[in-house]
C-alpha cells in the first residue's frame, strides 16, 4: 500500500508540472496565474518529496541514475 501511494504521489507531482504549462492559456488574470503557479510549484515539490519518502532509497537512486550523464 505504501508503494502504491508513493507511485501515485510521483505521478501527481509530474502532472502538477504539466498543469503549470497550461496556465497561460486559461482565461485568468496575471495575478491569479502567478498565485496558481506558486501554489502548483510548491505542491509539486511536496508531492515529489512525499513520493520519495514513501518509495525509499532505491527509487531515489533510480531517479538520480536517469539524470546522470554517462562519461
Amino acid at each position: 500500500m505504501k508503494k502504491i501511494a508513493g507511485y501515485i504521489c510521483l505521478v501527481l507531482s509530474f502532472a502538477v508540472w504539466g498543469v503549470i504549462a497550461l496556465l497561460p492559456f486559461i482565461d485568468i488574470s496575471k495575478g491569479e496565474v502567478a498565485a496558481a503557479t506558486t501554489f502548483l510549484i510548491i505542491s509539486g515539490e511536496v508531492l515529489f518529496l512525499v513520493s520519495i519518502a514513501l518509495l525509499g532509497k532505491d527509487a531515489w537512486e533510480h531517479i538520480k541514475a536517469m539524470f546522470k550523464r554517462n562519461k
